[in-house]
C-alpha cells in the first residue's frame, strides 16, 4: 500500500512537470504586406461634375449588415434573403466549416488520458494431464476467470506538437469560416448582378417595343406615300424590312433574360422550372458606398482572412516537425479486479495495478525528419505568397470598379447627349421626309443611329449597376475579420 501511494505521487509530481512543457518552432507573425496610403480612383478630382455616383461620407466609412439594402430595390432585398436560406454552395460551406470545427476538438482531445475497460468472464477447461496424454474428459479441470481491468495512457505534450496540432487545425477552421464568409459575399453579389442584368434586358426590351412602334408608323406612312404616288415601292421595302428585323431582336432579348431567370433560381435554390421574376425596367442608380482606408481592406476581405489564416496554419505545422526531433514520452497504467470466484470478484484482495512511464526517441531516420521541416518550410513561404498575391489581388479589384464607376459616369453623360441629338435628327429627317425634300434612306439612317445610341446607353447603365455590386464586393460587402470565429 505505501508502495503504490509512493509510486502514484511520483507520477502526479512528474505530470505536473510534463504539463509545464515548452513548444518548439517559430513564434507565428502576420507577413508584412505594402499598402497604399490612399486609393488611387478615390480623389475629388475623378469624381467632380459626375452624375450618379459619388463617394459616401467619412462619418460612414463602412458596410453594414445587409449590404444589398443600400440599392432600394424590394425584389432584391427578397432574392437575396433566400440566399442563406436556400443556397447549396452556401450549405456544402458551412457543413465544410463544421468539418474543420470538429476537427479542433478532436486534436484538442490527444491533451488528455485515454481510459479504457474491458469487462470479461472466461468460462475455460484444461486437461490435467495436458493436451497430449490421451487422458480421459473426465480428468479435465475447468474454471472460470472474471476480469475487470481499467487501462490508461498519457502521452504528456513536451514539446507542443499536440498544441500546435490544435493551433494547426484552429487556424484552418477560421481560414474555412472566412472561405464561408466569401463564399456567401461571391454568390450574393452574383445574384445582385445577375438581377441588375436581367432588369437591363427589361429595360432594352421597353426601347425595342417602342421602337418597333416608332417603325410601324414610318412603314405606314411610306404605304401611304406609296399609294399616293409621292414614294416608290423600295421605301416601302426598306421599311418592311427595318421592322421585321427590329422585331428579331427584339424577341432575341427573351433568350438572355431567361437564362439570368434561371440562373437567379439556381442561386436561391429553387429549380428553374417553377420559378420566375416579373419583368420591370432597371430603376436603381449607384448607390453611396463608404469606403476606409486602404489598410482596412485586410480585414475586411474574408478571401484575405482565410489566406492569412492558412499562413498561420503552416506556421504551426513548422512546430509540429520540429517536435519530431525530441523524445516521446508515455504514462501507462492499469489497475483493476480479477477473481476465479464471482462472490469475490470486486474485493480488495482481488485487485491488481501496474504504473510506469516509458520513453521513445528516433535514433536514425535516414534524414526524415529534417526533410519534412523542409516541406513545412517551404509550405509556409508558398501560403505567405499566396496570402501577399490576395492582398495584390483585392486592390486590383478595389481599383479596377472604382475606375469603371467613374469612366462610365462621364460616358454615360456623352451617350446621354448623343442619344437627345440622335432624337433630333431623327425628327429632322422624318419632317423632310414628309415633305418630300429628303428621301427614306435619310429616315431610316437616322433611325438606326437613335436606337444604336439608345442601346448603348442602356448597356453603360447596366455595366454601372454590375460594377456597382463588383465594388462592394471588392470591398468585403460589410464583412470584418472580427467576425471569425476564436482560435
Amino acid at each position: 500500500m505505501i508502495m503504490f501511494r509512493l509510486r502514484a505521487e511520483i507520477c502526479l509530481a512528474a505530470t505536473f512537470c510534463f504539463l509545464s512543457g515548452c513548444m518548439v518552432g517559430p513564434k507565428y507573425q502576420r507577413p508584412s504586406v505594402e499598402t497604399p496610403a490612399a486609393y488611387k480612383e478615390l480623389t475629388p478630382a475623378d469624381f467632380k461634375n459626375t452624375q450618379g455616383w459619388k463617394v459616401a461620407q467619412p462619418k460612414d466609412d463602412a458596410l453594414r449588415g445587409k449590404w444589398w439594402e443600400i440599392f432600394n430595390d424590394p425584389q432584391l432585398n427578397a432574392l437575396e434573403e433566400k440566399v442563406d436560406v436556400s443556397n447549396q454552395s452556401i450549405a456544402s460551406a458551412s457543413a465544410s466549416f463544421l468539418a474543420a470545427r470538429a476537427l479542433v476538438k478532436e486534436a484538442r482531445s490527444e491533451l488528455y488520458p485515454t481510459v479504457t475497460a474491458n469487462a470479461s468472464i472466461t468460462y475455460s477447461r484444461v486437461p490435467s494431464g495436458g493436451a497430449n496424454t490421451g487422458s480421459s474428459l473426465s480428468s479435465a479441470n475447468t474454471y472460470t476467470d472474471y476480469s475487470l481491468p481499467f487501462d490508461a495512457t498519457w502521452t504528456p505534450d513536451l514539446w507542443g506538437s499536440i498544441r500546435n496540432t490544435i493551433n494547426s487545425a484552429a487556424y484552418s477552421a477560421q481560414a474555412s469560416a472566412a472561405d464561408l464568409q466569401n463564399t456567401r459575399l461571391t454568390i450574393q453579389t452574383e445574384l445582385a448582378q445577375d438581377y441588375f442584368e436581367l432588369c437591363g434586358q427589361d429595360s432594352l426590351k421597353q426601347i425595342l417595343d417602342s421602337t418597333v412602334t416608332a417603325y410601324q408608323q414610318t412603314l405606314d406612312l411610306t404605304k401611304a406615300l406609296y399609294d399616293t404616288g409621292i414614294d416608290a415601292d423600295e421605301a416601302v421595302a426598306q421599311a418592311e424590312t427595318q421592322l421585321q428585323a427590329t422585331l428579331a431582336q427584339d424577341a432575341a432579348l427573351g433568350i438572355q433574360r431567361a437564362q439570368y431567370e434561371h440562373a437567379i433560381a439556381m442561386l436561391t435554390g429553387q429549380p428553374a422550372s417553377t420559378f420566375s421574376i416579373p419583368a420591370g425596367p432597371l430603376k436603381s442608380s449607384p448607390p453611396e458606398i463608404p469606403f476606409g482606408v486602404p489598410s482596412e481592406l485586410l480585414e475586411r476581405r474574408p478571401d484575405i482572412a482565410a489566406s492569412e489564416r492558412l499562413v498561420a496554419q503552416a506556421n504551426a505545422q513548422i512546430g509540429i516537425a520540429k517536435a519530431a526531433y525530441f523524445p516521446t514520452v508515455t504514462l501507462s497504467a492499469s489497475a483493476g479486479f480479477e477473481s476465479s470466484s464471482i462472490s469475490k470478484w470486486l474485493t480488495w484482495p482481488s485487485r491488481f495495478f501496474s504504473i510506469g512511464p516509458s520513453a521513445s526517441e528516433t535514433l536514425f531516420d535516414g534524414g526524415l525528419r529534417q526533410a519534412t521541416v523542409m516541406q513545412f518550410n517551404a509550405q509556409y513561404d508558398e501560403t505567405v505568397a499566396n496570402y501577399r498575391q490576395a492582398v495584390l489581388t483585392a486592390f486590383q479589384q478595389v481599383e479596377d470598379n472604382l475606375a469603371s464607376l467613374r469612366i462610365l459616369s462621364v460616358e454615360i453623360q456623352h451617350q446621354d447627349a448623343a442619344v437627345k441629338s440622335a432624337e433630333r435628327s431623327l425628327a429632322q429627317a422624318l419632317d423632310s421626309y414628309k415633305l418630300g425634300i429628303d428621301p427614306y434612306l435619310n429616315v431610316l439612317t437616322a433611325q438606326t443611329v437613335l436606337l444604336s445610341n439608345q442601346e448603348t446607353a442602356e448597356n453603360l447603365r447596366i455595366q454601372q449597376m454590375t460594377a456597382s455590386g463588383g465594388l462592394i464586393e471588392a470591398l468585403g460587402g460589410g464583412w470584418d475579420a472580427s467576425q471569425l470565429p476564436s482560435p
